[in-house]
């Protein structure tokens, strides 16, 4: 869970799950997206991916990324039980 949180604490992850939830992109179309270096992109992509909340999937000489909305509502589902 701590890995989560870190990398929901960045402001670069949190829009790049924003762009996600919108299409499955590759890291080029991302960074496209970001006045940052694809190198940071990349950096990015991965703590989203050792998190589990985005996965990923080589498709020719692309690798396409997706949100992983299980794991969203595993976090808010921690988050509400907080709450009770």
């Amino acid at each position: 869970m701590d890995s989560i949180f870190k990398a929901l604490n960045d402001n670069t992850r949190r829009e790049i799950l924003k762009l996600l939830k919108q299409k499955d992109m590759t890291a080029g179309e991302i960074a496209d997206a970001f006045n940052i270096s694809k190198p940071s992109i990349s950096h990015h992509l991965e703590i989203l991916r050792n998190a589990d909340l985005v996965s990923s999937e080589k498709q020719g000489q692309f690798v396409m990324y997706s949100i992983n909305t299980t794991m969203l509502d595993d976090i808010l589902g921690f988050i509400i039980k907080l709450k009770k």
